[in-house]
Order: structure tokens, then C-alpha cells, then sequence
């Protein structure tokens, strides 16, 4: 069997606890066996499963096999059950794997057991997609959060790997054991722990300055009465393509899992003159961790603060109702709600026949292919309709000792037409 004594925690370090920068995550090339427990749903625990294959090649790894175990549920020790840990253990030698992934986030007791058994680097989904997000963050404010995210993930594992996180894997001080061996022990994983306390108390403190910093500036717009639409879906939807081709953003666009992290902010000028500051903002993904929702919770709540919610779906996709369910159960869990939404169903190019789709969540729907251009005037179009819903029309005669007002309604509103009369100017407009 292939021989990789160290645990994934182990194996990444040194971790600076102590300095500024991001958990170290340089990677190589790793050889991979997926692992999942199907507990009834097996139609999804397979998509889980390829979801997670996706995950690991956007991380850098390649996928050398897959094992899949039917259970009521994970088992406590072992995830899987020792059956089928023999079973794994023979695939990694037969496929000379460097390590398995697990397609959920493994108890500290889980992974423990398992890399005693298997003698290889034991990873789990959390691990793979905060690695993703290390290597994505490019934003202060994004490295800040993944590096939190990191260490509350390190921090709940530590105890799990007490023994190896020991100075010398030997007994408390002033105890029993072998010459060379004694040595302080568990006091090393009482100061690890410190340290990553410290840490996060810390970046407490600067992601709470970006924070109202953000706030900030979501103020001074809310003041300046430009309305804000949040482009939200599922990871690889094409959300920032849309804010691309909508705004000449120029953020990256790639084929694969979160491949933009940090928010960007644009300002969209619709036909009818209006202004819209669009953001696009990071993708959801089934089995988002706890770490991620907590760390993340800032720059997900541009959709709570957004007046109109861009729900973007990739109809190619054959998991499409499921990945817009999970979308909208994240936008419950940050209390999105009562907002006006427009479903976007893009890469239409990539079916066969273009299917009359429905979110019956949305006041909104169009069809689309982003990448070509097909069905983008109609999202302009029904954004402008959307922005009319939380205006009064008026028709009125403005005098002309007060014409001045007629600029500030075409700045914060929509002027329609305006007729210039011999007792003032008359107007429609939306205010």
C-alpha cells in the first residue's frame, strides 16, 4: 500500500498562527479517491459526489476513484464503516492515491480513524473548497474571511489530533514513558489553541473595520438613491459573465467552481436613462460550510441590503431545480426576503430545445445565453421595469419658475416626456 504517514493537518503546516498571512495552502499535484454515504437519496448523494470530483479538480487534484457506501447514516468513527475502509484501503494501493476526499465535513474523531487505518492524507469537502477559496481571495476583505474560515476549521480539529499536535507525541510533563519521549504534551495543543484565538480575535477586529467600511459606502448609496440589484446563483451559473456583459465589468470569467470569490460592484445605465448599480456576488454550492456562511456572512448580506434580487441558473445543468432550491434555501438562511426577483435562465445554447422554464419564486423570468448575447435587451428591459415598480407615474404641470425639479427627477427618477406649454412644462415621469 501506498505510505503517507502525515494527517492533512499536519502535513500543511508550518500554519502561521502568528503573522498576517494566509494559511499556507501550496499544493501539488495529489492523486484522489472520492468518498460519500448515500443515506436514501441516491440520485443525489451521485451528484453530490460529481460535484465534488468538479471541486477537486478546480483544487488541483486528480480524481483516481470513487466509493460510495449506502448507510441509514455516516457512521460516527469511521464515516463509512470498517467494512468499507478495507475496501478503500485497497483501492488506494491499487490506484496508488496520495489520499481520499470525503464528500462531507468529517468529525475530528472521523478523520482521525480514518488516517490511522488508511495510513494516507484524509480531506474532507470543507477542506477542498476553503482551499479553493485561499487561492481565490483577492481582496482584503477576502483573504481576511477565508483565513477565518481556515482556522475555525483548524481550531475544531485540534483536539481530534491531540496526540499529534503534541511537541514530541509523548506524555505531560513530569509523567511516565520512554527515554526521549517525555516532554510537555498536551501543553503544545493548549498553546496552538491560544494562538489560533488569538488569531481570530484579531481578524475579528480588521474584517470589522471592512465591515463598516462597507456599510459605509452602502449608505452613502442608499443616499445617493441609486437602487442596487444582487446578482446571486449557483457557482459556475454565470453570474459575473452577466455583470460582464451588462457593464463591461471585465472580472474574470471561467469555466469552473468559484472562480470569482470577491464581490464587484458596477453601475448599469438602462435605456430609459435610470441608473443601477449591479453586484455580483459569490456562488452558492450544496453542503456550504458552516465556516464559509459565518465568515462570508458580510459579503452575502449585499443581497439582503440589494432592492432587487438577479437570480442567476445554468438550464444545462440536469441538477438545475435542485441547485435552485439550494440557492434559495442560502438566501432564507441570510434572511433575504420580499425583494423583487428576476430569474435569468442562461446557457439556453447549450440544450437541445430551449424548454419554457419557470422559478415560481420569481415576479421575473428570461431566457438567455449570456455568452452570445441572446436575451440580454430583455433583461435591460425588464430591470427598467422592475425599478418603475417603487415609483409613482405621474402626470403634472411644472411651472416654469420651478423647471429646476424636472433635473432631479431625471437624475433619481424617469422623465417620459416633457411639453413645453405657455403656463409651464408638462410632464410624465416616475418619480
Amino acid at each position: 500500500m501506498f505510505k503517507s504517514k502525515t494527517h492533512l493537518s499536519i502535513e500543511r503546516t508550518p500554519i502561521i498562527w502568528y503573522t498576517n498571512s494566509m494559511i499556507n495552502t501550496d499544493k501539488i499535484i495529489e492523486k484522489v479517491i472520492l468518498v460519500s454515504v448515500n443515506e436514501g437519496d441516491e440520485a443525489e448523494a451521485k451528484d453530490s459526489l460529481k460535484e465534488l470530483a468538479e471541486l477537486c479538480k478546480t483544487a488541483g487534484a486528480e480524481v483516481v476513484g470513487e466509493v460510495m457506501q449506502n448507510l441509514e447514516r455516516r457512521n460516527p468513527g469511521t464515516y463509512v464503516g470498517t467494512g468499507k475502509v478495507e475496501e478503500i484501503a485497497d483501492l488506494i494501493w491499487e490506484k496508488e492515491a496520495t489520499g481520499i476526499v470525503c464528500d462531507d465535513e468529517l468529525t475530528p474523531a472521523q478523520m482521525r480513524n480514518l488516517a490511522d487505518a488508511l495510513d494516507t492524507k484524509v480531506m474532507d469537502r470543507t477542506l477542498i473548497i476553503l482551499d479553493i477559496f485561499a487561492a481565490r481571495a483577492g481582496t482584503a476583505e477576502g483573504k481576511i474571511q477565508v483565513e477565518l474560515a481556515q482556522l475555525r476549521y483548524e481550531m475544531t480539529r485540534l483536539t481530534g489530533f491531540g496526540k499529534n499536535m503534541s511537541r514530541v507525541g509523548g506524555t505531560a510533563a513530569g509523567g511516565g514513558g520512554a527515554i526521549g519521549t517525555r516532554g510537555p504534551g498536551e501543553k503544545k495543543l493548549e498553546m496552538d489553541k491560544r494562538l489560533i484565538a488569538g488569531r481570530i480575535s484579531q481578524l475579528k477586529k480588521e474584517l470589522n473595520d471592512v465591515v463598516n467600511h462597507r456599510e459605509l459606502t452602502r449608505s452613502r448609496r442608499q443616499k445617493n438613491g441609486v437602487p442596487v440589484a444582487a446578482i446571486v446563483g449557483y457557482t459556475n451559473a454565470g453570474k459575473s459573465s452577466l455583470l460582464n456583459k451588462l457593464t463591461d465589468a471585465d472580472i474574470l470569467e471561467w469555466d469552473a467552481l468559484f472562480a470569482t470569490l470577491d464581490p464587484t460592484t458596477r453601475e448599469l445605465l438602462l435605456d430609459n436613462d435610470q441608473k443601477l448599480l449591479l453586484t455580483d456576488t459569490v456562488g452558492f454550492i450544496r453542503k456550504l460550510p458552516h465556516h464559509l456562511v459565518d465568515a462570508f456572512k458580510s459579503t452575502l448580506e449585499e443581497a439582503k441590503y440589494a432592492d432587487y434580487i438577479i437570480h442567476v441558473v445554468d438550464v444545462s445543468n440536469p441538477q438545475m431545480d435542485r441547485q435552485m432550491e439550494i440557492v434559495y434555501e442560502t438566501l432564507d438562511k441570510l434572511g433575504v426576503s420580499g425583494k423583487p426577483i428576476l430569474t435569468v435562465f442562461n446557457k439556453v445554447d447549450k440544450v437541445p430545445d430551449e424548454l419554457d422554464y419557470h422559478d415560481l419564486r420569481a415576479d421575473y423570468t428570461v431566457h438567455t445565453s449570456v455568452k452570445n448575447g441572446k436575451g440580454l435587451d430583455k433583461v435591460r428591459e425588464i430591470l427598467a421595469t422592475m425599478m418603475r415598480g417603487n415609483k409613482e407615474y405621474i402626470e403634472r404641470l411644472v411651472p416654469y419658475t420651478e423647471a429646476g425639479s424636472i433635473a432631479k427627477i431625471r437624475e433619481n427618477g424617469e422623465l417620459i416626456s416633457e411639453e413645453y406649454r405657455e403656463d409651464g412644462i408638462f410632464i410624465k415621469a416616475y418619480i
